[in-house]
């Protein structure tokens, strides 16, 4: 795999003609279909699949309930187990989403979007910074970030998937409206990115272990958390501007952009995680069910506890 993948020219159909790829065909194909459908039904269908899915995918409500159990015990059993619906729904509509973001014209997604603090971005760019764009895993979390290059190109890190025909049909359709797009352990591409003064978009919110990383608190719970944005932030000489996303009940989106965190990356990886993380706690408070609860989030424990999944 290249550090940088730019997924150009015609596609190699003749590639992808085996048939152990013909499921992934048949599938895209219909996803293509319904895609052509109002968004409204969609969405609709996308919530029939996510309870469909909460019945077949038993691991990952475990996963999914788990968490939801821990970071939210105030809240009833049955309200325990109405977010827990809610939020496989939003995982069935996640689905209709990425084909939007995939399919649909930019005008589509413009007329769907709108983005409190997009001034933020501006004024930093103004300014020749380059902007750490820091966010979490939400379930339309594809669909937005192509929303939000609509108004800014804006890199974003990679990562590579083992069926080789999603894998190439994803970077094309990312190549519409973000880059450059670089594998995850490409910190050259993104250092140089930000020192050109371009934006980068940057998830950091999923478990990778304990290397180059400290646990921090999310909800009460200790989660191990990956520092690395203080030290993007700091090797690109970057403004970090934290933003996050949520699907309204209409069915537009809204993506609220926060003002630059002053005195970021001066060496307090600790103090500057925790203040990612409240910004995160704050956003997920406004949609619950639509944060990826379905992440083992709490994988890593401090030495001596038992796992909690």
């Amino acid at each position: 795999m290249t550090a940088q993948t730019k997924p150009q020219g015609r596609f190699p159909w003749q590639r992808f003609i085996h048939p152990r790829f013909w499921p992934t065909w048949a599938g895209l194909g219909m996803l293509r279909l319904l895609s052509l459908l109002p968004f409204t039904i969609q969405l609709g269908i996308g919530r029939q699949l996510g309870r469909l899915a909460q019945q077949l995918l038993s691991r990952r409500v475990n996963i999914a309930r788990t968490n939801i159990r821990l970071c939210f015990p105030e809240l009833s059993p049955e309200q325990q187990k109405q977010l827990l619906r809610d939020h496989f729904e939003a995982i069935g509509m996640g689905i209709f989403e990425t084909a939007l973001s995939w399919w649909g014209s930019d005008e589509q997604l413009r007329s769907r979007v709108e983005i409190e603090g997009l001034e933020h971005i501006q004024h930093a760019k103004a300014g020749g910074s380059g902007v750490l764009m820091v966010t979490g895993h939400f379930s339309m979390m594809e669909l937005t970030g192509h929303m939000l290059g609509l108004f800014n190109r804006t890199g974003a890190m990679y990562r590579p998937m083992k069926n080789p025909l999603m894998d190439l049909l994803l970077l094309r359709a990312r190549s519409r409206r973000l880059g450059p797009i670089f594998t995850r352990d490409d910190i050259r591409t993104m250092t140089r990115c930000l020192r050109r003064g371009e934006m980068v978009f940057y998830a950091y919110d999923q478990n990778y272990g304990l290397e180059h990383a400290l646990f921090i608190p999310l909800f009460g719970i200790p989660a191990a958390t990956i520092t690395a944005t203080s030290r993007f932030a700091a090797m690109g000489k970057a403004v970090v501007i934290p933003y996050f996303p949520r699907r309204r009940a209409d069915g537009t989106y809204l993506i609220k952009v926060h003002p630059p965190l002053e005195g970021f990356a001066t060496g307090d990886d600790e103090q500057d995680t925790l203040r990612i993380n409240a910004l995160l706690e704050q956003a997920i408070l406004e949609a619950p069910e639509q944060y990826f609860w379905i992440h083992r989030r709490f994988k890593t424990r401090p030495p001596g506890e038992p796992s909690l999944y």
